[in-house]
């Protein structure tokens, strides 16, 4: 499967869950969880129909990437923690708010390279190069899809005057 249609199924997955349609609704936060659990849900699957793994590189991937998961999940909560945050103080944003909040993304922005880099060389233990940069393109096509979509629904943040 190409790496288009890979977002594709991706988008298709989330629009069957009605996921996206929720985006634009008024808890974002709520929303997102929801997407996060769908996401988890259906990834592995669309993983596995693009991985092309042996048996042997199964055996030896699907561990690495369970772990991996749930530290990426762990930095998916912190995000969903941080709209729901911002949706909670979005009518009422102050200096102190809008700078906790950039801090926290701030922070959230950096350690996604961290977990990537980290797990890099336990998925090049269990799999040759050529798989490894292509699981990696997958996570990223699929990660690209989510936060264009989660985006899009969140609203800039109001100015005072």
């Amino acid at each position: 499967m190409g790496t288009k249609k890979i977002v594709i199924t991706l988008l298709v997955l989330m629009m069957a869950a009605g996921v996206i349609p929720a985006l634009c609704q008024e808890k974002p936060a709520d929303n997102m969880q929801l997407v996060l659990e769908k996401i988890r849900a259906d990834k592995k699957l669309l993983v596995a129909e693009n991985m092309e793994l042996t048996e042997s590189e199964a055996k030896g991937f699907w561990p690495v990437y369970e772990q991996y998961q749930d530290e990426l999940f762990l930095l998916r909560a912190r995000t969903v923690k941080l709209i729901k945050d911002y949706s909670d103080a979005y009518d009422r944003m102050t200096n102190e708010t809008a700078k906790k909040l950039l801090d926290e993304y701030m922070t959230l922005e950096a350690l996604g390279p961290k977990v990537h880099q980290a797990y890099l060389p336990k998925f090049r233990k269990v799999l040759p190069e050529v798989k490894v940069a292509r699981y990696y393109q997958i996570e990223n096509k699929i990660r690209a899809a989510l936060m264009y979509e989660v985006g899009a629904g969140i609203p800039l943040m109001k100015l005072t005057k």
